[in-house]
C-alpha cells in the first residue's frame, strides 16, 4: 500500500463539502422514499440516551455504538488500539439528519463502524472547542468545512483525515465521484491494518499544523500602529452585491450562498453614517431591505432562517438559529435608530414576536434552534403550493392579492413550491395596488393570519430546548437594544427576565458561568458544562445593553464582575487577548485564541468592545488598557489580507479612536483639564457629525461632548428645578435663524446631593452623545451647545460651544 492512497483519500475528502454547497437547496441527494429505511433496524438505546444534548439524543437509538466525548471513549481506543470515528453536528442540521438516516441507521455500516472504530458523537453547540479544533484540522489540509463534520482520529485524538457529508454508497456527481461511507470505511480500515505508522506520522503533521493555525494569534504581537486607516481598510475590503446586497465574490458575480453575517453589517452600518460614505449607506440599506424582503425572512411568522442558498436571498436553509435572530434584532434596531424606516421596526416586532411565542422556556431563557426539516423534508413547514394557498384563503380575489404581494407566480423551490417573499419594497407594491402602505398592511394581515393558522397545524420542525449562555447573551442584547430604541418595555422585560435567569441559575458558587441549561431524560433541568469565552463575551454585551436601556447599575456591576472573571481565567496577560477555553479547562491537543468573525463576532472582538464600553461607563483605565492590548494582539489581521475577517475588531478600534481623540496613549477621554480652568469650554470639548438625508430630506446628526476627568455637565432634563438654567441645551443655527430641530438627549447619571436644599439631579460625565434631526434644505449650519461644567466642589462659568460640521 503506497502513500498515494493516503493522498487519494484526502482528495476524496474535498468532494463532499463542495458537493453540499452545490445542492444545499435541493433534495437531489435525499434517498428515495422506498430506500429511506433500508438497512435500518429497531435498536435499543445506546449510551447517548443518558445525555442532555438534543442532537446526541437524536442518535440514541442508532445501531452505532456511540460514545459522547470524554475519557471513557479515549481509554477504550487506547486499550484496544483502535482509530476513532468522530462525528460532529447539531440538532437542526439538515445534512446531519440525512447522514444519520442513510448511514448511522444502516445496520451494515454500523456493524463495520462498531467492529473497527471507537465512535464518538459531539454536539458542536455543547462543545464548540472540540468542533473548532477539528474543523481547523480539516481546513489546514485545504478542505472546506461544514456539518456534519466527519473525522478519523488516532487513539490519542490527533486528526488523520476529514470530510463532511458522505452518502452510504459511492455516487457519481458530474465528472466527480463522491465517496460513500462503505468504501471510505473500507479504505481507512485497510490503511490502518497495513500502514498504521504512516497514518500516525500523518496525524502528527496535521496536529502540528492545527496547533500552529490556532496559536498564531498568541505567538506574535504585531508592531502595527492602531490608527484610523486600518478601520477604513476593513470597510473597503468587502465586495458588496450592488443589486441584491450582501457580501460575496465580485469575480463570481456574487453567485452562491449568502450569510447575513450581522458583525459585518453592524460595522458597515457604523461606517455608513460618516461623511463621504453616502454610497456605503445605500448599500447597507439595500442589504437590510433585501434580507427582510426575501425568503430568508419568515414573512408569515417572523424570524430569520440561517442563510440563503443563492444570490437573491429567496431560497434559505430553513433552520432558525437563536444567534442569528438575536443579532439581527439588534442590527435592525440600530439601523432604525439611524434611519427610521418602518420596515426595520416591523422586522424587529415580528421577530421578537416569534421569539416570545416559540423560543422562550418557562424560566425566561431562550431556546437554541428550530430544525430545517419536517417529516425528513427540508422546509416543508414553511413552503406552499398555490393550491394550498387557495384552499386556505377560500377566495380567488384574496389569493390573487396575496400572490401579487408575495410573488406567488412561478414556483421558486424544488420546481413546485413557493417560498413567500416580497419582490420589491412594500411601498412600491402598495402603489401598484393603488393603496397606501398602511392600507395594504391592513388588507394583508387577516390573510397572513389564515395562512399562519393553517401552517401551525403542520408537522412542526424539531425544537432544540437547550439554553446556551452565549446565545442567550446575544438575545438579551437584542431585546435590550430594541427596548431602548423603540421605547418598548415588553422588549426590555424579555431581556431582564432572561438575564436574571442566567445570573441566578447558570453560575456556580464561585460566580463562574456554565455553558448550558439542559435536561437529561428523567431528570430536572440543570446548568452544566464549562463556559467558553463567548459565553462571557456575549452575556457581558447583553448586560451592558441592559444598562443602556434601563440605567440600572445592577447590570453594569454584573458586567464588570463577569469581565474580571473572564480576564482571570481566559486572559493572556503576557500577549493580550483571551483564550477560548479557561486555564483550568480540559486540555486538548491545541488551545485557540479566536479572532475570526463568522456569523457571530469572535469572543476576542466582543470582549474588546465590552472593555471599551465598561471603561467609558466607569472611567477605570484598567479596562481601556485591556481593550487596547486585546486589539493590538490581533492587529496583524488588519494587514494580512484578512481584513474581512475582523469587522467587529475594526468597529472597536474605530470607537476606541473616537473615545480617545485618536490618541491611544491619553489616559483620560478628554485629556487633562487646564491647571486653572475658568469657563466650561476649558474642560468640555464638542464634535458633530452629519448623517445621511432621510427619505423626507431631513438630516440626522450626532453631537459628542467629552468632559475632562473629574468634571461633569448637567443633563437634559436635569430633573431639578434649582438647576434648570444650567442644563445642557443644543440649538442649531442656519445663518441667523434658529432651526426647529428635533433633539434627543441621552439618559444621564442621577446624583443624590447631600444638601437637602439641592436634592437629586442628573449629570453627564466622560463622553456623551446627543442626536437629532435637522429640517430639509438647511445649509451653513452651526451647532451651539450651552454647558455648565462642575466638579463635586466647584463650578465654572457657563459656556456656549459653537461647532460647525
Amino acid at each position: 500500500m503506497s502513500l498515494f492512497r493516503i493522498a487519494w483519500l484526502l482528495v476524496l475528502f474535498a468532494t463532499p463539502a463542495i458537493l453540499v454547497s452545490k445542492v444545499g437547496n435541493t433534495v437531489e441527494q435525499e434517498p428515495k422514499e422506498k430506500d429511506k429505511d433500508k438497512g435500518k433496524e429497531k435498536t435499543k438505546a445506546n449510551r447517548l440516551a443518558k445525555e442532555s444534548s438534543p442532537y446526541l439524543l437524536q442518535h440514541s437509538h442508532n445501531p452505532v455504538d456511540w460514545y459522547a466525548w470524554g475519557p471513557e471513549a479515549f481509554e477504550r481506543a487506547k486499550k484496544e488500539n483502535k482509530l476513532i470515528f468522530l462525528s460532529i453536528g447539531y440538532s437542526s442540521c439538515h445534512w446531519c439528519h440525512v447522514m444519520e438516516r442513510e448511514s448511522f441507521e444502516n445496520a451494515e455500516i454500523a456493524k463495520t463502524m462498531n467492529e473497527n472504530f471507537v465512535c464518538i458523537k459531539v454536539d458542536r453547540e455543547e462543545r464548540p472547542d472540540v468542533d473548532e479544533i477539528y474543523m481547523t484540522a480539516l481546513n489546514v489540509t485545504g478542505i472546506q468545512g461544514g456539518w456534519p463534520l466527519t473525522m478519523f482520529l488516532t487513539p490519542t485524538g490527533k486528526p488523520i483525515f476529514g470530510g463532511t457529508y458522505f452518502p452510504p454508497e459511492d455516487k457519481k456527481v458530474g465528472e466527480d465521484t463522491m465517496p460513500g461511507m462503505k468504501s471510505l470505511l473500507a479504505e481507512v480500515i485497510e490503511l490502518d491494518k497495513k500502514r498504521r505508522d504512516d497514518l500516525l506520522k500523518h496525524a502528527d503533521t496535521i496536529a502540528e499544523k492545527t496547533v500552529d493555525a490556532l496559536s498564531r494569534n498568541s505567538q506574535v504581537i504585531a508592531l502595527i500602529k492602531l490608527e484610523r486607516n486600518l478601520v477604513n481598510d476593513v470597510a473597503e475590503a468587502f465586495d458588496i452585491d450592488p443589486e441584491y446586497g450582501g457580501t460575496g465574490s465580485k469575480a463570481n458575480k456574487f453567485k452562491g450562498t449568502k450569510f447575513p453575517r450581522p458583525p459585518v453589517w453592524s460595522f458597515l452600518l457604523s461606517q455608513s453614517k460618516k461623511p463621504g460614505k453616502e454610497q456605503l449607506a445605500k448599500l447597507v440599506n439595500l442589504t437590510l431591505h433585501n434580507i427582510a424582503e426575501g425568503g430568508i425572512y419568515d414573512q408569515l411568522g417572523g424570524g430569520f432562517h440561517r442563510y440563503s442558498t443563492e444570490r437573491t436571498w429567496t431560497v434559505p436553509h430553513f433552520e432558525k438559529m437563536l444567534y442569528d435572530n438575536a443579532q439581527l434584532v439588534e442590527l435592525y434596531s440600530q439601523a432604525y435608530k439611524l434611519n427610521a424606516d418602518p420596515l426595520y421596526q416591523r422586522v424587529v416586532a415580528d421577530t421578537l414576536g416569534f421569539v416570545k411565542r416559540e423560543m422562550v422556556n418557562p424560566e425566561g431563557g431562550f431556546y437554541s434552534a428550530l430544525d430545517a426539516d419536517s417529516n425528513h423534508k427540508e422546509g416543508e413547514f414553511y413552503v406552499w403550493t398555490l393550491e394550498e394557498i387557495k384552499a386556505v384563503l377560500g377566495n380567488d380575489a384574496d389569493t390573487a392579492f396575496l400572490s401579487r404581494v408575495y410573488s406567488v407566480a412561478a414556483p421558486n423551490f424544488e420546481g413546485k413550491f413557493h417560498i413567500l417573499r416580497l419582490p420589491k419594497p412594500l411601498i412600491e407594491i402598495a402603489k401598484d395596488q393603488k393603496l397606501t402602505e398602511e392600507q395594504l398592511l391592513a388588507k394583508l394581515e387577516p390573510l397572513k393570519a389564515k395562512l399562519f393558522a393553517a401552517r401551525a397545524k403542520r408537522e412542526r420542525p424539531f425544537l432544540d430546548t437547550k439554553v446556551i449562555c452565549a446565545w442567550n447573551g446575544q438575545m438579551i442584547a437584542g431585546c435590550a437594544r430594541a427596548g431602548e430604541v423603540f421605547k418598548n418595555k415588553e422588549y426590555t422585560q424579555m431581556a431582564v427576565t432572561a438575564a436574571n435567569f442566567l445570573l441566578a441559575k447558570m453560575r456556580g458558587a464561585d460566580g463562574r458561568l456554565f455553558r448550558l441549561w439542559a435536561t437529561v431524560p428523567g431528570e430536572k433541568p440543570a446548568a452544566k458544562g464549562v463556559a467558553f469565552l463567548d459565553d462571557y463575551a456575549y452575556l457581558i454585551h447583553g448586560l451592558l445593553n441592559l444598562h443602556d436601556a434601563t440605567g440600572d447599575k445592577k447590570w453594569l456591576d454584573e458586567a464588570k464582575t463577569l469581565t474580571d472573571l473572564a480576564t482571570t481565567w481566559y486572559g493572556d496577560a503576557k500577549r493580550g487577548g483571551f483564550y477560548y477555553t479557561p486555564s483550568d479547562g480540559e486540555k486538548l491537543f491545541a488551545r485557540s485564541k479566536e479572532s475570526y468573525d463568522g456569523v457571530q463576532p469572535s469572543g476576542n472582538a466582543q470582549m474588546a468592545r465590552n472593555l471599551l464600553r465598561i471603561w467609558q461607563k466607569t472611567k477605570d483605565d484598567k479596562y481601556k488598557d485591556l481593550c487596547v492590548k486585546t486589539v493590538k494582539a490581533f492587529a496583524l489581521a488588519f494587514r494580512e489580507g484578512s481584513a474581512t475577517s475582523v469587522p467587529t475588531l475594526a468597529q472597536c478600534l474605530d470607537e476606541l479612536l473616537d473615545a480617545t481623540g485618536d490618541d491611544l496613549t491619553s489616559p483620560k477621554p478628554a485629556g487633562e483639564a487646564p491647571k486653572s480652568p475658568k469657563e466650561s469650554a476649558d474642560v468640555v470639548k464638542a464634535a458633530v457629525k452629519l448623517g445621511e438625508k432621510t427619505p423626507k430630506g431631513d438630516r440626522e446628526f450626532t453631537l459628542t461632548l467629552t468632559m475632562a476627568s473629574g468634571w461633569h455637565i448637567y443633563a437634559n432634563p436635569v430633573e431639578n428645578d434649582t438647576l434648570a438654567e444650567s442644563q445642557t441645551e443644543v440649538t442649531v443655527m442656519s445663518g441667523k435663524t434658529a432651526l426647529m430641530t428635533k433633539v434627543t438627549y441621552p439618559k444621564g447619571k442621577t446624583v443624590n446631593d447631600s444638601d437637602p436644599m439641592i436634592g437629586k439631579y442628573v449629570i453627564y460625565e466622560g463622553t456623551t452623545t446627543i442626536s437629532g434631526t435637522i429640517p430639509a434644505g438647511k445649509e451653513e449650519l452651526e451647532f451651539r451647545v450651552k454647558v455648565n461644567a462642575c466638579t463635586e466642589k466647584t463650578c465654572l462659568l457657563q459656556s456656549m460651544l459653537k461647532i460647525k460640521p
